[in-house]
């Protein structure tokens, strides 16, 4: 064999063999395909758009291109972004959805195959959906209550337009909201303004309860000192007449005696003072004691 022979046939087998590595594809794990003819998708024996799962396959070179995608489970993080919640705050949303082709046939003819373009689409529906969203409800029920209700609806609505595109949105998740500085200052004040609201309307409860107490406790104190006075006033007056009925029995026993006491204690209170002077008449019954030496009143001393 002479070397134009040679030559000419390794130029065939080198021919054949980039020929048989060109008719033949490999889709990686994870991956699915697409294959156009002429830049037309290939369709089944029923009219459906073929897509190649992992493995190897065939194609035809140069009439077959083979379109490559990634099936798995896709993260889209969008940059936070300021939105305005219903009582006009600002608030800095950061949140992300996981989403994956479904369809990939549609995603091919409505993106054009482009992840970025997919993507950008999605992005720009959930935006106005989650400001729409915000715009309905409060700073607090967006951070609080309203939350899980909040990415129900946004997850509901991402597919409504993720199902045009061929896609799938697995979940949607807000990862933080933050306040700037001056919507910050304003809640603040705000629940300062709350706080002490709350704590005067339980200083004047208070108050009022302690008003109440002590009113209860004056009346209690009242009626305490006015039930004492009252006993008091009767124990005073039943020993008053214990007194007198005493002194009356006494007087009954010897009225002489008696009488005489009430003399002496006359005099006593008479001359407990010194500097008095008094004028009375000698043939008075207030004498009539210091006349008679035996101490009987109306008996004329012998002496």
């Amino acid at each position: 064999m002479n070397n134009g022979l040679k030559t000419g046939f390794i130029s065939l087998l080198l021919f054949a063999v980039v020929l048989a590595l060109s008719s033949l594809y490999v889709v990686p794990q994870g991956y699915a395909s697409l294959v156009l003819r002429l830049g037309k998708l290939e369709t089944n024996s029923d009219g459906s758009v073929a897509n190649f799962g992992p493995g190897l396959h065939k194609k035809i070179p140069i009439l077959n291109t083979v379109k490559i995608f990634d099936t798995r489970l896709q993260t889209l993080d969008i940059k936070p972004s300021p939105i305005v919640t219903k009582e006009k705050k600002n608030v800095i949303v950061d949140y992300y959805a996981k989403w994956r082709i479904e369809d990939l046939a549609k995603f091919y003819k409505n993106t054009s195959g482009n992840v970025y373009t997919a993507e950008n689409l999605l992005e720009q529906f959930l935006n106005s959906s989650i400001r729409a969203e915000f715009g309905k409800r409060t700073i607090k029920d967006v951070v609080s209550a309203d939350r899980a209700d909040v990415r129900e609806i946004l997850l509901t609505r991402a597919n409504d337009k993720a199902v045009e595109l061929g896609m799938h949105v697995i979940d949607v998740r807000i990862k933080g909201i933050e306040l700037p500085a001056s919507t910050s200052s304003a809640i603040f004040q705000s629940m300062r303004a709350n706080m002490e609201k709350l704590a005067n309307r339980h200083r004047a409860d208070g108050r009022g309860a302690a008003d109440a107490i002590q009113a209860e406790a004056d009346k209690d104190a009242a009626v305490i000192i006015a039930t004492a006075q009252s006993k008091g006033e009767k124990i005073r007056a039943a020993g008053a007449a214990k007194a007198e009925k005493i002194y009356v029995d006494a007087y009954k026993l010897s009225p002489d005696f008696f009488a005489f006491y009430r003399s002496l204690k006359a005099y006593e209170k008479a001359f407990s003072n010194k500097n008095d002077i008094m004028v009375l008449n000698q043939e008075g019954q207030f004498f009539e004691y210091f006349k008679n030496s035996s101490g009987l009143a109306g008996v004329s001393s012998t002496k």
